[in-house]
């Protein structure tokens, strides 16, 4: 991890300890620790977005893409259904994205795009 990544994850975790729930400070970190390797780390992160912010399309896609990362398909894929069906839209991104490297050969991933196709 270069120094750069580690003073932004120390910047961004002393904010959390002094304002657990500042929204912001938590989605930049769970990204920094997912760009840095911790993946757990930013798993943690998408969990407490998705309980902060339960109806946002892209704080659930982000959880799909964590869990996807960390090989749990079945969770991901549920994720990243309800995402869609709150109103997550973006099925070039789905189908780009690096994060869900893993998943696209997952059954249920090929039927939650062709479910996008139809719908749109």
């Amino acid at each position: 991890m270069s120094d750069n990544h580690d003073f932004e994850i120390s910047f961004y975790e002393s904010i959390l300890k002094k304002e657990p729930k500042f929204v912001e400070a938590i989605e930049i970190l769970g990204e920094l620790y997912t760009n840095a390797g911790r993946v757990e780390d930013g798993l943690k992160m998408d969990r407490k977005m998705v309980r902060l912010k339960p109806d946002s399309p892209v704080v659930h896609y982000n959880l799909a893409c964590s869990l996807a990362l960390k090989r749990r398909y079945k969770e991901a894929l549920e994720a990243l259904g309800h995402a869609v069906d709150i109103g997550y839209k973006d099925l070039d991104w789905m189908l780009e994205d690096p994060d869900l490297e893993n998943l696209r050969n997952q059954p249920g991933f090929q039927h939650l795009i062709k479910h996008l196709k139809e719908a749109s």
